[in-house]
């Protein structure tokens, strides 16, 4: 990396989390200047606008999800273990220091009607995650730990809807009453469908 790719990205680093909170539009440079403790004419040398720095914070932010996710699914055997390492790591993210939300939810529920790059990039998120649900499913399919009836693509996008739902309420009430109730739903079905 060069020294202009490492102050980017050191930017970023340090912006994300905090628009995250905050959210794009509350989210001021002096507010990333103070985060960076860099001048505002460093920031502005590296960045045309504001809204660049959002889009690659929100970047940031999917890859570092992305890669925890497949962390924690990666210390499971089989495909079942999987999908429930998967709605652990969500369920560990609410007692984490310093985690502001599920991106997706606090970028998109920003930016559905106002940004339109941003909604695309979130748009892009869903999908991959939802196709990392039904990857796994089909695998479980494939290895004969589920029934074939096991709608991989149905499942996947009811799944991403109800932790999405879930870990919003989770937040909002400060308590993982409901989004507990859904994980063991989720479970219930996925059991329904274990050979």
């Amino acid at each position: 990396m060069t020294k202009a790719e490492r102050t980017r990205h050191f930017i970023v680093e340090k912006a994300a989390p905090l628009i995250n909170k905050k959210g794009m539009a509350a989210t001021s440079i002096n507010d990333i200047v103070e985060a960076t403790q860099l001048t505002k004419g460093s920031v502005y040398g590296n960045f045309e606008s504001k809204e660049e720095i959002c889009y690659e914070a929100f970047d940031y932010l999917v890859k570092r999800v992305g890669s925890d996710m497949a962390m924690a699914m990666s210390r499971a055997t089989t495909n079942e273990e999987k999908l429930y390492a998967l709605f652990d790591y969500y369920l560990g993210t609410l007692t984490q220091e310093n985690n502001f939300g599920c991106p997706l939810m606090n970028f998109g529920t920003e930016a559905d009607d106002t940004n339109p790059i941003v909604k695309h990039k979130v748009n892009k998120a869903i999908n991959v995650t939802e196709s990392l649900i039904a990857k796994v499913v089909r695998a479980g399919i494939e290895a004969g730990e589920f029934q074939k009836t096991f709608d991989a693509e149905t499942f996947s996008i009811k799944a991403f809807a109800m932790i999405e739902g879930g870990m919003w309420m989770a937040r909002v009430q400060g308590n993982t009453k409901q989004v507990q109730i859904i994980f063991d739903s989720l479970k219930k079905e996925i059991k329904d469908y274990c050979k």
